[in-house]
């Protein structure tokens, strides 16, 4: 089934049956507060890229670009959109109104595509993607107002695990085949609704997606590929070494969000934690949405890194 003939209403579906496997006053608050559907939050406006940039040959590998009014060198946040990693369940254009919203605040936005299950991606190459993504910032800093000294990075549900990812990959072994020669460095990550920690989330994305999506991702079971799990998954890298912060509503519960916190926290990272309750997975990231005016400024300040 292709996206524009039912796969945003296969996947607004998928999102209400994870809502069924939670207690009935659960339930009862998230069809409350969820007004937002994959395609509303497609289709709400979003300001002109000012350039769109490829990173690599595959037509998934690029992003647009968006800069603030000004002279610049502007402080840059990357955006990465979710989708069960599977390709079919969104593009950057789930996140172009987010990634517009920031620029609004004086942020220069990298919003990236990148393959996905179905369409290239998965292990390692998903990952690869993520790493060249960011690494092409330095590509687009030869023509742009940027400040490279003041990346941070954000993403949405998937896109969630890929942003505390791109935090961490700088303590990846050099010899990791996801690493990348030369990271970036990334001053602050928040994981809006997704997950930190990979392999307590197999089963729950069944739930949440409608098929199983972590174990094709990493190309096998924690048990099988522990390898893989250790260099892909952002709680096994920590202390990350950056500010964190994570939004946490449908698919991060506030339980999970926890648990990163203390863990994070253990070993020396800051880590905030934002608990919507008065929107669901979409409309955290949408603004105008009630939910919007908690999570607006939680991101800004989260966002916001000093000048070197």
């Amino acid at each position: 089934m292709n996206r524009q003939h039912g796969m945003q209403g296969g996947r607004s579906m998928r999102f209400w049956n994870f809502g069924a496997v939670m207690t009935a006053v659960a339930l009862a608050t998230t069809v409350a507060a969820q007004t937002m559907s994959p395609d509303d939050v497609d289709k709400l406006p979003a300001s002109a890229p000012t350039l769109t940039s490829a990173y690599g040959s595959d037509a998934n590998q690029s992003g647009d670009l968006r800069l603030p009014a000004g002279k610049g060198p502007f402080p840059v946040v990357i955006v990465v959109h979710g989708g069960c990693w599977t390709k079919g369940y969104a593009t950057r254009r789930s996140t172009a109104a987010l990634a517009s919203a920031l620029t609004a605040k004086g942020f220069a936005t990298w919003n990236i595509d990148y393959r996905m299950l179905g369409g290239g991606g998965g292990w390692p190459t998903t990952f690869q993607d993520w790493a060249a993504a960011t690494d092409h910032l330095r590509t687009l800093a030869k023509t742009q107002p940027l400040d490279l000294t003041r990346v941070a990075v954000t993403g949405h549900s998937a896109g969630a695990h890929a942003a505390l990812w791109i935090a961490a990959r700088s303590r990846l072994p050099k010899a990791s085949a996801i690493r990348g020669a030369d990271p970036l460095p990334i001053r602050a990550a928040v994981a809006i609704d997704g997950p930190g920690d990979l392999a307590p989330f197999i089963g729950f994305d069944a739930q949440v997606c409608g098929m199983p999506v972590i174990v094709p991702l990493m190309g096998g079971t924690p048990a099988a590929v522990p390898q893989r799990y250790a260099e892909g998954t952002p709680a096994a890298l920590l202390p990350l070494g950056v500010a964190q912060g994570l939004v946490a509503s449908e698919v991060l519960q506030p339980a999970a969000a926890e648990a990163y916190r203390a863990t994070a926290a253990g070993k020396g990272d800051s880590v905030a934690v934002l608990n919507v309750s008065n929107g669901g997975h979409f409309d955290i990231i949408a603004p105008g949405s009630t939910a919007w005016t908690q999570v607006e400024p939680f991101l800004v300040k989260a966002l916001t890194v000093p000048a070197k």
